[in-house]
């Protein structure tokens, strides 16, 4: 099998729980689905937020449903020196002693202490297609990213393996500008 790969460009987003939910958007208020993504059951929604820090705002940004157990911000490298705010790499989760910031909706804001992380980059595949491609949970991996203008290699990819996923790699903005990943773009998995 040729180890070529979807490679999907994750913006900055935020997973909220019900109770954060509900400050900010009102009691009872539900997510609306603005559009499915490539991972099934996740959707982008309607619901747009402010994430405040130190030095500046960022408006308008996406919220990713559906709610989440822990309410986590996902940002580039670019978006937290814009804002004041010093976000480590972690793979999405894991967010324990992670940076904060304050979140502002349409009703109310709240304070997260931790939950602003950089999304390490990574690759989900079903327990399945992780099998196609000789891949197990965890390893880590290199992709190559062969565009027109500056061809790259991605090191430290993290394989994700879950029945629920589908095969995608995540990288940010950051990542997508530099490899000039733009539109439909894949990349080929070197173990």
């Amino acid at each position: 099998m040729e180890n070529k790969i979807l490679v999907e460009t994750s913006a900055r987003h935020v997973h909220l729980t019900k109770e954060h939910l509900e400050i900010l958007f009102g009691e009872g208020h539900e997510l609306t689905v603005k559009k499915m993504l490539s991972q099934p059951g996740q959707f982008a929604c309607e619901e747009r937020v402010t994430l405040v820090g130190p030095k500046k705002s960022i408006d308008r940004v996406s919220i990713l449903g559906p709610i989440r157990p822990d309410t986590q911000v996902e940002i580039s490298f670019t978006d937290a020196r814009s804002l004041g705010i010093d976000a480590p790499v972690r793979e999405s989760g894991d967010i324990k002693g992670s940076a904060g910031c304050k979140i502002v909706g349409p009703c109310g804001e709240i304070e997260i202490t931790e939950g602003v992380i950089v999304a390490k980059r990574h690759i989900h595949f079903t327990p399945e297609q992780a099998e196609a491609y000789g891949v197990s949970d965890k390893q880590i991996v290199k992709v190559e990213i062969d565009s027109a203008d500056r061809k790259t290699i991605f090191d430290d990819v993290v394989v994700r393996v879950k029945a629920s996923f589908d095969a995608a790699m995540h990288i940010d903005t950051d990542e997508a500008n530099a490899a000039c990943a733009f539109g439909t773009c894949y990349g080929t998995i070197i173990l």
